[in-house]
């Protein structure tokens, strides 16, 4: 099944770079790197890495560093962050980090941006920073975005090369809520939106009300976040899902997020009725099955959003089963056809630049 909607609308990849059970959390780096060659072959339009900070199941907790490593691995995809936790860093320190990805890597970088903090008390003083510190985020991205354009900012003196007059485009990760700072900002939004659609449309509509035009973006531009799994079967997709599922629902009762499980494991546990019931849960509201239902799904949430992208973040303990999952939507949306396409437009803009 191919649809108007899937062929019209970009997808991309975010990758934790989560770590599986019995596994070195090296491991987890290189397969991002070999995952986003994968994810340009098929044509998807971003990779994004992610940060965390002391979480036994991630692996990804500098992203800027990793995101150089994927570009430099890559030539045409767009790489980022999916996001830099502006609360842990300074904004001057952040300004230079994407100036640098963006002289690198010219056109290709993007800088998502979040405000979560530290996830206990000894994170965030090991990072210098506290759960306030969130509360600043708008103020934080307008100091940030000073620094590109020599705008009013605290430090008149200072100045961040080599960003200082590059264009970096700005993302928001939001929930309902930072949909509001996202549009104050002039950034693009990213929001889960493949569960809790209703409350999640009504801050997409909000937002694009009240965007206003900026040094990042001069229009609303939306991006859906949220997980994705494409396989022969319904169950199959189902069992992609899982070992996340367990990770979120341990982490909830145990305080502490783990590696991946493989899916027979995690089916054979014996739960406590808190842990099934968050596990449970943790399984409901994503997009998952055969290739004509996922087909079905996105594109009624595609036309009812407005979105102008998805960004699929599924994990797995499963490798195999999980790229081949990438592969079937990235077949479902045609972007292998679309990818060839621009490489064809962009090799004619050549020859008549050149004369040829």
């Amino acid at each position: 099944m191919t649809t108007a909607a899937l062929r019209t609308t970009r997808f991309s990849v975010l990758d934790r770079s989560r770590t599986r059970q019995g596994r070195d959390p090296g491991e987890a780096l290189r397969d991002s790197v070999r995952f986003a060659r994968r994810a340009e072959a098929l044509g998807y339009h971003r990779f994004w890495v992610s940060e965390h900070h002391s979480v036994p199941g991630v692996a990804g907790s500098a992203p800027t560093v990793l995101a150089a490593a994927v570009a430099a691995a890559t030539s045409r995809i767009r790489v980022g962050t999916g996001g830099v936790m502006l609360p842990n860093h300074r904004t001057l320190v952040v300004a230079e980090q994407f100036g640098v990805l963006e002289s690198l890597f010219p056109g290709r970088i993007d800088m998502g941006l979040g405000r979560s903090v530290g996830f206990t008390d000894g994170i965030r003083r090991a990072l210098g920073t506290e759960k306030r510190a969130m509360e600043d985020f708008g103020g934080q991205l307008a100091e940030l975005a000073a620094y590109f354009t020599d705008g009013p900012r605290a430090h008149p003196q200072v100045h961040a090369r080599p960003a200082e007059g590059l264009r970096v485009p700005a993302f928001v990760l939001a929930n309902e809520a930072g949909a509001d700072l996202a549009a104050a900002a002039g950034a693009a939004l990213v929001i889960g939106g493949l569960h809790g659609e209703e409350r999640t449309l009504a801050a997409v509509a909000r937002y694009r009300a009240a965007f206003r035009p900026s040094v990042w973006w001069d229009r609303p531009y939306v991006v859906l976040a949220g997980n994705v799994a494409v396989a022969a079967t319904t169950e199959a997709a189902h069992r992609l899902l899982m070992p996340e599922a367990w990770s979120l629902a341990h982490s909830r009762t145990h305080g502490v997020f783990p590696p991946l499980a493989p899916a027979e494991e995690i089916a054979s546990l014996a739960m406590t009725e808190r842990e099934r019931s968050l596990y449970e849960e943790g399984l409901r509201g994503h997009v998952h099955g055969t290739e004509d239902e996922v087909a079905a799904a996105l594109e009624g949430l595609i036309e009812r959003s407005g979105a102008d992208e998805v960004l699929v973040t599924t994990s797995s303990y499963d490798r195999a089963g999980l790229l081949d999952s990438y592969a079937r939507l990235a077949r479902l949306a045609g972007l292998a056809d679309r990818a060839s396409g621009s490489e064809r437009l962009r090799g004619g803009l050549d020859q008549v630049a050149h004369g040829a």
